[in-house]
């Protein structure tokens, strides 16, 4: 395990994100143990993210505490983003608790938090994530329905626990993320699920999306986001190209449509995007449920 020091751990993000109604961002960890074979930052401009080039920031709690009280004395409350770039709760959290830590020091400083995760940790911490719900000072700007201290959002990209385990090793099973969904809304906060990325010809036709939004909605989300895959890069450890390896292996008669979709492109083209949301919004809307924040 590598442990590097790091003079800066909160970012301020340039503008509120769009979706997530993110102001900051912290990464308590450099790259991921869940290591989804898709992530957007493999190969992207953030960098790789391997298991084998993981990173504990030892003093991350420190420049954490530092940080964020200089932002409390200006009065620049925003929302907190754990995390951008790796799950918070990546396996080594277990022991070392950082993110734990950082959480503490957010509910001492009162800043609001929004956590997007793809294992089952998350749950250990659901006393500070209440307190942190009822004590946290909101920024301006928000919709009704995020105006709230803590957001808790489990990552799910398909239903299948196969195609899952291939994909996303490092993740809990798809009904146990939807379970930490169904023990924190019970708990009282603030929760949905993030099916993003949707796989392309996998888990984004009409009837696979019926699926995931009506088993949201049965364990008791709050929200759903839907999004479509980003692959990047050329390199052997790249997304793209890991990505393409699996469909070799596992599904080779869709390599000429994934071909066709994103050709020398990270993304796919904006007509696919809209259907997307568009397909989303409807089947949110019949299951009575809320897509994204509105």
């Amino acid at each position: 395990m590598n442990q590097i020091e790091v003079k800066s751990v909160l970012n301020k993000q340039k503008r509120r994100d769009d979706w997530f109604l993110t102001d900051y961002s912290v990464n308590p960890y450099s790259g991921c143990s869940v290591n989804c074979s898709y992530c957007y930052i493999r190969g992207s401009k953030y960098g790789e993210n391997m298991a084998r080039t993981f990173s504990v920031k030892s003093n991350a709690v420190e420049v954490m505490e530092r940080q964020l009280r200089r932002r409390a004395e200006k009065k620049e409350y925003g929302i907190i983003g754990l995390a951008s770039a790796t799950d918070p709760y990546v396996a080594i959290e277990e022991k070392l608790a950082i993110t734990r830590q950082i959480l503490q020091v957010i509910l001492n400083y009162r800043f609001p938090v929004s956590i997007g995760t793809k294992t089952s940790m998350v749950l250990r911490d659901l006393d500070l994530l209440k307190t942190i719900d009822r004590a946290a000072i909101l920024p301006r700007g928000l919709p009704d329905m995020v105006n709230r201290g803590s957001t808790i959002a489990v990552s799910i990209s398909t239903l299948d626990e196969q195609l899952a385990k291939i994909l996303e090793p490092g993740a809990a099973s798809p009904r146990e993320r939807l379970e930490v969904v169904r023990i924190c809304t019970g708990e009282g906060l603030f929760a949905g699920v993030d099916f993003i990325p949707v796989l392309p010809f996998l888990s984004d036709s009409e009837e696979r999306l019926d699926e995931m939004i009506q088993a949201a909605k049965e364990y008791g989300a709050q929200f759903v986001f839907v999004g479509g895959l980003t692959l990047f890069g050329k390199n052997p450890s790249d997304s793209k190209t890991l990505y393409f390896r699996f469909l070799e292996r596992h599904y080779p008669d869709l390599l000429p449509k994934y071909s066709s979709m994103y050709k020398d492109f990270y993304a796919p083209p904006r007509s696919y995007e809209a259907t997307l949301e568009s397909t989303a919004r409807t089947l949110c809307k019949r299951h009575g449920i809320r897509y994204r924040f509105s």
